[in-house]
């Protein structure tokens, strides 16, 4: 699916963006290291600002995947841009950025305890060997850990945001109170998770290796860009 694959890059870009200022911002002076509390509350804006990107996107892709699972369907959206283009055709930008709410629902608390994980875990690494580094191990353990983390907390929230993107216009009058109240009816409180398992499975290789990716990233700019 391209709708994925083109917004993978600008919305973690965003998000680590997003929670190097919210890190900064709570910063009194220099490089003061964060507590607990202040982690989680800059992870949490970096999910206030990659929603830019990750409520129209993850609305196309929602719609895209259960185009493809209707086989012998008609066919309404051929592809990405063309999907875009009739949501807006059809409710301008409201329509495009439909299930924003319920993707700040998730990403608000899921990104704070993401970035708290994976910091946490790095800190505890630091104290028990009594340097300033941490090894790849931990690097990807941390990483890996933090991904699990996000979506054993974000993944009720996903569930009915997915939901409400996919379903027609009028579905849910009260957005996503109404698809909470339909699922706790219809399937319980177990349907919250559903699906877990692949996701899971998913989450730690591919986190584990988006960190490593950052840090090879900062320790080259920290070495030939120290005051980027």
């Amino acid at each position: 699916m391209s709708a994925p694959i083109v917004g993978v890059a600008p919305i973690f870009a965003l998000c680590f963006a997003g929670y190097a200022l919210g890190k900064r911002v709570q910063q009194t002076e220099g490089n003061t290291k964060l507590n607990g509390r202040q982690v989680f509350v800059a992870g949490s804006f970096s999910g206030l600002l990659s929603t830019i990107i990750t409520a129209p996107g993850e609305r196309i892709k929602c719609l895209l995947q259960i185009q493809q699972a209707s086989k012998g369907a008609e066919k309404k959206y051929n592809g990405m841009l063309d999907c875009a283009s009739k949501l807006y055709k059809e409710g301008g930008l409201r329509s495009i950025y439909k299930g924003s709410c319920a993707t700040l629902l998730r990403d608000l608390p899921a990104n704070g305890v993401y970035f708290l994980a994976y910091e946490w875990i790095q800190e505890a690494a630091k104290k028990r060997t009594g340097s300033d580094s941490v090894s790849l191990t931990v690097t990807l353990f941390a990483g890996g850990s933090a991904g699990i983390a996000y979506w054993l907390v974000g993944m009720p929230a996903d569930v009915l945001k997915s939901r409400l993107q996919t379903a027609p216009e009028g579905t849910y009058k009260s957005g996503i109170r109404s698809v909470f109240k339909e699922l706790m009816v219809k399937d319980g409180p177990l349907a919250l998770y559903r699906g877990i398992t692949p996701i899971m499975i998913r989450a730690f290789p591919a986190n584990a290796a988006c960190f490593f990716g950052i840090e090879l990233a900062n320790k080259f700019f920290d070495k030939f860009f120290p005051n980027f």
